[in-house]
């Protein structure tokens, strides 16, 4: 079996498995209390997903090889349309995201999907700031906050996230610039006292799901997991038996 992919909170919590080259794609779902027992193997590419059924790639390259990365040119948009045909002519939705305790996060994404977008990011809290007719404009308001606000947050500050709430004051200096359309904030049932240890595994049991991050208790220790990083390892059934870094309270 190969993990080949996940989904985020937001969109259902789960890793999705598959047996082989043609195979369907199993979802593995994510629930608080469940007991997670894959053991890692190598990794490769996770070649591609069509219409429900696994394209299998042994390319050593992972998550993906050369010939299965596909980047969202609209990701790389900053006003200047990078296809051949503009074509995103929907109501957009500006945002700023919070991170605890104070990353604060300038995005845009279609204004239907404004919720999910965030629960998918696992932001803390969020206000919507613009709605805008396509995207290209909202690309170009996104930019030009960007050069306040930071446009990307990376893994370590989300699990540093895990176990601290966000400044209030620093939130509100924030928004103070902006006229709030609305208000975002998120409990994703993750209670936390200490930073979870990072680890890559997929053996344990379930605390919950925040953003694309796993968080799984394992023989004392809570441990975040980047799901990004599960993706293209072949699996087994079965808990891992490697030694893992555990935290300080483990031994207590």
């Amino acid at each position: 079996m190969q993990l080949v992919g996940y989904e985020p909170s937001g969109t259902g919590s789960a890793l999705l498995v598959s047996d082989g080259d043609g195979a369907a794609v199993e979802r593995h779902p994510l629930e608080p209390g469940d007991d997670l027992a894959f053991s890692l193997g190598e990794r490769h590419c996770a070649g591609t997903i069509d219409d429900g059924a696994h394209i299998a790639c042994d390319r050593p390259s992972a998550p993906y090889c050369e010939y299965h990365t596909s980047t969202w040119v609209c990701a790389r948009c900053t006003g200047s349309c990078l296809k051949d045909e503009m074509d995103c002519y929907e109501a957009h939705a500006v945002y700023v995201a919070a991170f605890a305790p104070d990353t604060f996060k300038v995005g845009v994404t279609r204004e239907w999907r404004l919720e999910t977008r965030l629960r998918e990011q696992g932001a803390d809290r969020a206000a919507h700031v613009h709605t805008v007719s396509n995207g290209r404009i909202a690309r170009e308001l996104e930019a030009e906050i960007a050069t306040r606000l930071t446009d990307r947050v990376r893994t370590g500050p989300k699990v540093a996230a895990l176990a601290a709430a966000v400044d209030e004051d620093a939130w509100e200096e924030t928004l103070t610039e902006f006229d709030v359309i609305d208000r975002f904030d998120f409990d994703y049932g993750i209670d936390l006292e200490a930073r979870p240890v990072r680890e890559t595994i997929a053996s344990g049991t379930v605390v919950g799901v925040k953003g694309r991050l796993l968080v799984l208790e394992n023989g004392g220790t809570t441990y975040a997991v980047d799901m990004r990083d599960l993706v293209g390892y072949d699996v087994e059934e079965g808990a891992a038996d490697r030694n893992l870094q555990s935290s300080l309270g483990s031994f207590e």
